[in-house]
């Protein structure tokens, strides 16, 4: 298939006050980009950044692009994808046929990027089976995504760490810090913050104040390769034709 007749891939982020969030964004579909060369993929924010979603689908609309594939950068399926994302998408051009492709987690690439963070932060491979880790994610109020960060530490727990505990900077309990001195009591010799965040921003640096008692911090996912092709996956999911598009 030619680039013309593949879907244009939407990445369609939060979008943050933070200009580190945008940058980083963007860094991560650059990578998408080097992975794919000849796939399309444009970028389009529901808050504070530009262009906006609507802006980009609309574009693509005038350009005369008919297929699109909106892809949510998000970790779990919580109010924006099950809400804000669909609402935006419903308000596109009619001549546009758009599939809303899954969110990104969970996902064993994920999980290996957040070993990939905590690597480069100093962990080292032989320090695992002594080292707790806190599995420190933004928060929500929705009990699904609150269920699937649990599911993902106890998941996580079993592939040689001394414990996993899952952390929220909002919404839900426990913080960070109250998951370190958890791990700590619980006799883990080293304690590692993994934050399962996208961007750097107001939750994530909460995250990272939490973790000041721990022994190591991880960097955020951001454009680590395996999060990059984790977008390539749902993309090509979205393109099978059992999915229902949204739109003419």
């Amino acid at each position: 298939m030619n680039r013309s007749e593949r879907p244009v891939l939407v990445v369609i982020a939060h979008g943050s006050r933070d200009p580190r969030h945008a940058a980083t964004v963007h860094a991560l579909v650059e990578r998408v980009r080097d992975l794919r060369p000849g796939l399309r993929v444009e970028t389009g924010f529901l808050d504070f950044n530009i262009p906006s979603v609507q802006g980009v689908l609309e574009s693509l609309a005038a350009e005369g692009v008919r297929d699109v594939v909106a892809l949510p950068l998000l970790l779990t399926r919580a109010f924006h994808a099950k809400s804000d994302i669909p609402a935006v998408l419903r308000e596109a051009p009619s001549r546009l046929r758009i599939r809303q492709a899954e969110v990104l987690g969970p996902s064993p690439l994920l999980t290996a990027a957040l070993e990939r963070r905590l690597y480069e932060a100093g962990l080292a491979p032989a320090d695992k089976s002594r080292t707790g880790v806190v599995l420190a994610s933004a928060g929500s109020t929705d009990p699904e995504a609150i269920a699937v960060i649990a599911e993902i530490a106890r998941e996580w727990r079993h592939t040689g760490w001394c414990a996993v505990r899952p952390a929220f900077a909002s919404a839900s309990l426990p913080r960070t810090e109250d998951a370190v001195r958890e791990l700590r009591a619980l006799g883990c010799e080293r304690v590692a913050v993994a934050p399962y965040v996208l961007a750097p921003g107001f939750l994530p640096d909460r995250i990272a104040r939490g973790a000041a008692g721990a022994d190591v911090l991880g960097d955020v996912l951001g454009p680590a390769p395996e999060v990059a092709r984790v977008l390539l996956d749902r993309y090509d999911g979205a393109r099978t034709p059992s999915l229902s598009a949204i739109g003419a």
